[in-house]
């Protein structure tokens, strides 16, 4: 299985662009669709603005009972009833990538509880995270979450619980990325 995924903002693709907002640092252009390639794309499309590229991985914070809670009820992507999607790309600031991993871990894990707040919000809100800093890519991290439109205020408050964690002091880039029904 090829775990390499490309984000193709343009004029195609199975989801519809509601809205792209830059949080912190710059934004991305505006598109009417986003593509989603399970490959590397190296050549921009024709009527396309940009690509974003990241990969699957092993989850590398997490110690082994909370990839076991995780796993128990974290839902599969492409539900037929999640027809509104976020994607959020983020890049950190060189102070959290200056650190060592457990030095990370805690602030993480320990100070920001992540993956406790993110479980609060599962199975309603469906996620991937892929990691693209180690491609040279713009962001180090591209989210990607999937919900059925009864679970968008879950979503929200998840988002106000992320960005109000210790964790997020280092992110010094981050676009928000609304989308709608895959057709």
């Amino acid at each position: 299985m090829n775990n390499r995924y490309s984000f193709i903002g343009g004029d195609r693709g199975t989801w519809k662009v509601i809205d792209v907002r830059g949080k912190l640092g710059s934004s991305l252009e505006l598109v009417e669709r986003l593509n989603i390639v399970n490959e590397a794309v190296t050549e921009l499309p024709l009527n396309s603005a940009w690509i974003l590229q990241g990969f699957s991985s092993n989850i590398r914070y997490a110690m082994q009972d909370e990839v076991t809670a995780l796993k128990a009820v974290q839902p599969v992507l492409d539900r037929a009833e999640a027809i509104s999607a976020v994607l959020i790309p983020i890049k950190k600031t060189p102070q959290w990538w200056e650190m060592a991993q457990d030095e990370r871990r805690k602030i993480f894990e320990e100070v920001s509880h992540h993956t406790a707040v993110g479980m609060d919000y599962l199975p309603g809100v469906a996620r991937r995270l892929l990691h693209c800093r180690d491609l040279g890519e713009p962001f180090d991290f591209l989210t990607w979450f999937e919900f059925a439109p009864e679970h968008t205020q879950d979503f929200n408050e998840l988002l106000v619980r992320m960005r109000a964690s210790k964790e997020w002091e280092y992110v010094e880039r981050e676009v928000e990325i609304r989308l709608e029904s895959r057709d």
